[in-house]
């Protein structure tokens, strides 16, 4: 990844505290990996950005290689990783992601 590549996503993450790189927008998600986290996050009643990385090529691939995370949706919290569908699906099942989320 080139450097304005990674440039380009730290800004994503650094102004957006809850970040998600997905396919699609969180009004049309277009897999259903996407749609599953941005319901999660919905459903949780958290404000998020969502960053459609169909749109972008570079920052479709260059997540990948950032977050050493070979697929998307990918879901950053104040500027950590937090994971994938699967690991986002359980840590909401757990609690846990309710508690990285401050929400109830």
């Amino acid at each position: 990844m080139n450097e304005e590549v990674k440039k380009r996503i730290d800004a994503l993450i650094e102004t957006n505290e809850i970040c998600l790189f997905m396919k699609g927008t969180p009004d049309v998600p277009q897999c259903g990996f996407s749609l599953a986290v941005s319901n999660v996050l919905k459903h949780l009643k958290v404000n998020f950005k969502g960053i459609n990385v169909l749109e972008d090529n570079e920052i479709r691939e260059g997540i990948k290689e950032y977050s050493d995370w070979p697929t998307i949706p990918q879901l950053y919290v104040k500027k950590n990783f937090v994971g994938g569908c699967d690991i986002i699906k359980e840590m909401f099942e757990k609690g846990e992601l309710q508690k990285i989320l401050n929400v109830q």
